[in-house]
């Protein structure tokens, strides 16, 4: 049979909580079909984990406790982008799930979400209510980023902004508890349509991690689907636990696909302007953990620090 439902979970290192991020998924009112499991109601669903080569004893826990689980382990980091879309090939249902393994869909948000895209086929993609684990919300919707917005977002031109110019990008126009439209939301817990993927393709795999989801939801609104953020469905967000663990690489990751997100959509001058706008960033960030180490404060941490910019600098921020 047909799945109605693919969850396609990347995974790196992250053993614990992919456990629970599993169980959440088993209890949350979806039928997963195997021989572990009793009759369930709900929509038909397959889980498939794409492992990146972790060091812990992910593919092993999966082998062991997790046996309704599809394991695939293509023996390298493809990066978010490249594991995704090997899921998302090896899946077979109407709507795919890409999901962090740091998440817990609540008990109904899964059949909340397909239900509101069944009822709605000119919608193409949809995120739930991101929270924190304390409950409070986790702001997810955004618009697409101007010149502006890659400046200043993250870096120490920040406070030059004018307010509007957040205000526009993080939708603070808008009630955060109200199904609206929008540009794109955050590819923590992003579902999709098969016949979008059909039409789009899947991730632009240029993009090792960060910001592929804002070109993916850019084409798809191109090829003229809706994108929708839906607070009925909610789901809990622990951030950032696998790229957290790799360092200066995070920063190296993050705005490289800023830059490389500018270069594919404004061109050439804007992708270098947002390149070396970023870079001077990571310059006068340099100068102030250097100029803190030499008088002294909290050296272990600046040295840190320098290093972590020093390579930010050096890999030119271009892959």
């Amino acid at each position: 049979m047909t799945p109605d439902l693919s969850i396609v979970i990347v995974s790196y290192n992250v053993c614990d909580l992919l456990a629970g991020c599993l169980d959440s998924i088993r209890a949350g009112g979806v039928h997963i079909a195997s021989r572990d499991t009793g009759p369930q109601h709900g929509a038909q669903t397959e889980v498939i984990v794409v492992e990146s080569g972790s060091p812990d004893n992910t593919a092993d826990m999966l082998r062991e406790s997790y046996r309704w689980v599809r394991l695939i382990e293509p023996g390298r980091n493809m990066g978010f982008a490249g594991g995704s879309n090997t899921g998302i090939d090896a899946s077979g249902g109407r709507y795919v799930l890409v999901l962090n393994p740091d998440t817990r869909p609540l008990d109904g948000a899964l059949p909340a979400m397909i239900d509101y895209m069944d009822a709605h086929p000119k919608v193409g993609a949809l995120g739930p209510e991101l929270l924190n684990p304390d409950g409070t919300i986790q702001p997810s919707r955004r618009r697409f980023p101007t010149l502006w917005t890659a400046f200043c977002e993250d870096t120490v031109f920040m406070p030059l902004a004018p307010r509007r110019v957040f205000d526009r990008y993080f939708m603070r126009d808008t009630d955060e508890t109200q199904t609206v439209e929008v540009d794109w939301v955050q590819g923590t817990a992003l579902l999709v349509r098969r016949e979008v993927i059909e039409q789009v393709g899947g991730f632009d795999e240029r993009f090792f991690m960060y910001s592929e989801e804002i070109d993916w939801q850019r084409r798809i609104k191109a090829a003229g689907w809706r994108v929708v953020h839906l607070p009925d469905a909610q789901v809990i967000h622990y951030g950032g636990k696998s790229s957290e663990q790799v360092g200066a690489r995070r920063d190296i990751y993050y705005h490289t696909s800023k830059a490389s997100y500018f270069t594919k959509h404004y061109g050439w001058a804007a992708g270098q302007a947002v390149r070396i706008v970023l870079l001077a960033n990571f310059a006068i960030k340099l100068g102030i953990e250097g100029g803190k180490w030499l008088v002294g404060h909290k050296r272990p941490l600046r040295r840190q620090r320098v290093s972590a910019y020093l390579k930010v600098l050096r890999s030119g921020l271009r892959g």
